[in-house]
């Protein structure tokens, strides 16, 4: 794919949306989020977001972990004491 083409591509369909704000890479990042919070390996990210190394990954999304083992000990709480 050219570039410019899907640069071009994006510009047209943000406006179309009323999302004048939304970057591409907001997407990706938003990928990466969904991916993690649906319980999907760091690894599995790193891959889908073609990540060389895990560490990129892990310092870039760690938080999103965070959110989701807080929301894990969370519901395991509630399922042992009510």
């Amino acid at each position: 794919m050219e570039p410019r083409n899907v640069d071009r591509a994006w510009h047209a369909t943000r406006a179309r949306a009323g999302l004048a704000w939304l970057r591409l890479h907001d997407l990706r990042h938003a990928c990466a989020t969904f991916l993690l919070a649906s319980g999907a390996s760091p690894r599995t990210v790193m891959k889908t977001l073609g990540h060389r190394q895990i560490t990129l990954t892990m310092n870039t999304y760690a938080h999103v972990l965070a959110e989701v083992e807080r929301a894990a000990m969370d519901a395991a709480a509630d399922r042992l004491f009510g």
